[in-house]
């Protein structure tokens, strides 16, 4: 059983920065893509970024591109989220998830086999 533990959220001003975690269990965390979503109160959850297994591919959603970082150290078993330039639309719960395979392609198409609890993050104007 794989667990994923998102860490980070908070309370920022717009224009701010916050960096989120997610943690996973199991032996099998390398091999597999990784993939950031959120949820805003009212909305429903959309793909935020992806990494693959190596860490060598990425990719963004438009409304995060050239704000947002994704990363990963396969070594600790943990993906990152780094959030700059924040803007009040970015307030939501943030979760981690991990793919069914390696590529952040199936990620994006959805293909996704576990998921953490969440993580608030609320962006003040």
């Amino acid at each position: 059983q794989v667990q994923l533990v998102e860490s980070g959220g908070g309370l920022v001003q717009a224009g701010g920065s916050l960096r989120l975690s997610c943690a996973a269990s199991g032996r099998t965390f390398s091999s597999y893509a990784m993939g950031w979503f959120r949820q805003a109160p009212g909305k429903e959850r959309e793909f935020v970024a992806a990494i693959s297994w190596s860490g060598g591919r990425t990719v963004y959603a438009d409304s995060v591109k050239g704000r947002f970082t994704i990363s990963r150290d396969n070594a600790k078993n943990t993906v990152y989220l780094q959030m700059n330039s924040l803007k009040f639309e970015d307030t939501a719960v943030y979760y981690c998830a991990r793919s069914a395979g390696s590529d952040p392609v199936t990620v994006v198409a959805g293909r996704l086999t576990y998921w953490g609890q969440g993580t608030q993050v609320t962006v003040s104007s």
